[in-house]
């Protein structure tokens, strides 16, 4: 199995399975796609998460409570990937409890970052705008490029925020944040460096031959 040092498991695979990624990540993947979504605060508590992913996965939430709840409390509050962000009144049980509330949770700016680079979360777009809303200056440097990259190559500018959350992961920087893209010059990603040498080459091609080369690419792709 190929885990990461971070606790943080949404890339972990199996190391005889190919690219197959672990329960350990589908699960923290789950419970991030969830918190980044418009879902209401029940869906936010443990319980309702539970709730949530045991219904698409056709099993009793009983069954992975333990888990969300381990990955919640022990790795994604603890690195501030989430945070509370109420409580919800309860009508039964301990009349403590009644008065605490369940708590649920949001997405911090950390962890709007982890969503950005999971490609089964289906609102990246707003999740996109409201990372740079709380974005300081210096991370601001790289919106506009972004920015204008999301409206033609959202693909290509997803795979930017993944291959920069999988270098956290993989322990290849130390934190994800301040936001720098910088900090993957450092980082030897073949795929990167073939997609820098198109644009590169594409932008010197004459009209003719971009057509060229797009036409030929659509035979391929």
């Amino acid at each position: 199995m190929v885990k990461s040092k971070t606790r943080l498991a949404i890339f972990d695979t199996f190391k005889t399975k190919g690219n197959d990624l672990t329960g350990e990540a589908n699960r923290q993947r789950a419970i991030i796609t969830i918190l980044g979504s418009r879902a209401n605060p029940a869906e936010k508590t443990r319980t309702g998460i539970s709730q949530k992913i045991a219904k698409r996965q056709g099993i009793a939430w009983k069954n992975i409570y333990s888990g969300i709840f381990r990955d919640l409390d022990e790795i994604l509050l603890p690195m501030q990937i989430a945070e509370e962000d109420g409580r919800l009144p309860l009508k039964r049980g301990p009349k403590a409890l009644q008065e605490k509330g369940i708590p649920y949770y949001h997405l911090t700016k950390k962890g709007i970052l982890i969503a950005l680079s999971i490609k089964d979360v289906k609102n990246r777009e707003s999740l996109f705008e409201e990372f740079f809303s709380k974005a300081e200056s210096r991370e601001k440097e790289f919106q506009k490029t972004l920015t204008s990259l999301l409206k033609t190559s959202p693909i290509f500018t997803y795979s930017i925020f993944q291959k920069y959350v999988k270098a956290f992961c993989d322990n290849k920087m130390d934190d994800l944040l301040p936001f720098d893209l910088s900090k993957l010059q450092n980082i030897s990603d073949e795929s990167l460096i073939i997609q820098k040498e198109i644009l590169s080459a594409f932008v010197k091609l004459s009209e003719e031959e971009k057509v060229n080369a797009v036409a030929f690419l659509d035979k391929i792709t």
